[in-house]
């Protein structure tokens, strides 16, 4: 029906025109689509009667074992967050890479995928890091245009590499968006997807990530050497290094073995493993001496307010999508994408190309909630791998993060660097680490494997 297509396009661009001006996002994903709702039933394109559903798919919502994990592994975060981890890592890393050229800024990577795979915290980790890292980093002489783009960039690994508050949420949507397509295909004993085969998934690329981080800073002490000398005051290694470092990377690595590896050890859901890793993040506050109970008050409070924006949004979404639906907007969606040149690769060229251009201005929560249960059920049944699908859809996101003038990273970074860093510095420095963003996913997008391999491996 033309007129409910027209509708249900006309309800999207409002949407997100809404959020840009700043409204409220959970409000503005359920009153925008009611409406439009109210809209469509008067010009008789729309059942109000699909509005009784809600009620029973926000019971859903709530009675979710798998968004259980979300508040717990939120907590992880907020608690590790606390316990200063960060900062005896870059003290230890500095002294281990600072005697070489773009050592110091080597060291903020790998300190990031450290704090990315045992908190998953992007505004924490970029905060820290930025407090912390980007101080000693100017006082050696970097490029303040490099050293923002470091520490930005790494900051934002804890959406890709596992545990991930991203791919928990992805994956529940994922799991229906699958069950929904193999359904229309047919196919009434679907393989199921699960948060388990995200976080393999994620895994390798995370990794790819991490080397291509490395590898340009490598190239900018070979071509720029004064954009990132060796620290100046880098004298030798204490006698106690390699006890110092046993002791400083061995909390955060048994907490990431016991997290990450009992779920891809199959020995436990990722709910139990969160709930494990909350616990082993208050035993690793404690045995720091960093435990109090105010400190406890203020990552709780932190826990809830996190842990409640995500689940008001994903029930907001909840009406958008069924009243998008409703529209019969999901049809009209699936014959522009069938209809694309190249076939599916073609229609995932344009998902990806749309979801990075409203990465610019879109929360990566909002994509998620909004682009992800419209577009997944079609692309799904054009015979993409939902794994490989639900990768490259994260590493996506993740450049939401990167790019201005919305990029949240850049934001959570201005708010602690000293004045002479100015925000052109910050936009300016993340321009080549957004490249090696598209260069990430475009090597995944070639290369499923690296996606799709160590989940095979593990649960196949």
């Amino acid at each position: 029906m033309p007129g409910a297509e027209i509708l249900a396009i006309l309800m999207f661009a409002v949407t997100c025109g809404v959020l840009l001006l700043g409204f409220p996002v959970a409000f503005t994903l359920a009153g925008v689509p009611f409406a439009f709702a109210v809209i469509g039933y008067l010009v008789g394109v729309f059942d109000i009667r699909l509005l009784g559903v809600l009620p029973s798919r926000i019971f859903g919502v709530m009675s979710n074992e798998v968004l259980v994990a979300v508040p717990l592994f939120v907590f992880m975060g907020v608690m590790l967050e606390r316990s200063r981890i960060a900062e005896q890592l870059l003290e230890t890393m500095g002294i281990a890479f600072g005697r070489m050229r773009g050592g110091l800024g080597i060291s903020v990577i790998l300190v990031g995928a450290v704090l990315a795979a045992s908190t998953g915290i992007v505004g924490a980790t970029v905060v820290t890091m930025g407090l912390l890292s980007l101080p000693a980093m100017l006082r050696a002489g970097y490029d303040p245009k490099l050293a923002t783009g470091i520490i930005c960039s790494s900051g934002t690994l804890g959406q890709i590499i596992p545990p991930s508050i991203v791919l928990v949420l992805l994956g529940d949507i994922l799991q229906g968006a699958n069950t929904q397509a193999q359904l229309a295909k047919g196919n009434f004993a679907p393989e199921p997807v699960s948060v388990v085969d995200l976080f393999a998934g994620s895994f390798i690329p995370g990794l790819v990530l991490v080397v291509l981080y490395i590898g340009w800073v490598l190239t900018k002490a070979i071509i720029d050497p004064k954009s990132c000398p060796a620290l100046v005051d880098a004298g030798g290694r204490p006698a106690d290094f390699g006890k110092r470092v046993i002791k400083v990377l061995l909390p955060p690595a048994t907490l990431i073995v016991l997290v990450l590896g009992s779920i891809l050890a199959g020995v436990a859901t990722p709910t139990e493993s969160a709930a494990v890793g909350a616990v082993g993040a208050l035993a690793l506050s404690a045995a720091q001496n960093r435990f109090n109970l105010s400190m406890l008050r203020e990552v709780m409070r932190a826990t809830v307010q996190i842990s409640s924006m995500v689940f008001v949004i994903l029930l907001g979404a909840s009406v958008f999508s069924l009243v998008f639906r409703g529209f019969g907007g999901d049809d009209y969606v699936g014959d522009v994408l069938k209809s694309m040149p190249g076939g599916a690769f073609g229609a995932m060229f344009v998902v990806m190309a749309v979801m990075f251009i409203m990465g610019f201005f879109l929360d990566f929560i909002e994509i998620i909630f909004v682009v992800v249960p419209i577009v997944g059920p079609i692309l799904l049944q054009m015979d993409i791998n939902p794994i490989w699908f639900g990768v490259m859809i994260a590493i996506n996101l993740q450049t939401s993060f990167l790019t201005p003038p919305f990029g949240f990273a850049l934001f959570y970074l201005r708010g602690v660097a000293p004045p002479d860093v100015t925000t052109m510095h910050i936009y300016r420095g993340i321009v080549p680490f957004v490249a090696i963003q598209i260069l990430g996913l475009a090597v995944v997008a070639f290369w499923p494997e690296l996606a799709t391999w160590l989940p095979g491996v593990l649960f196949r």
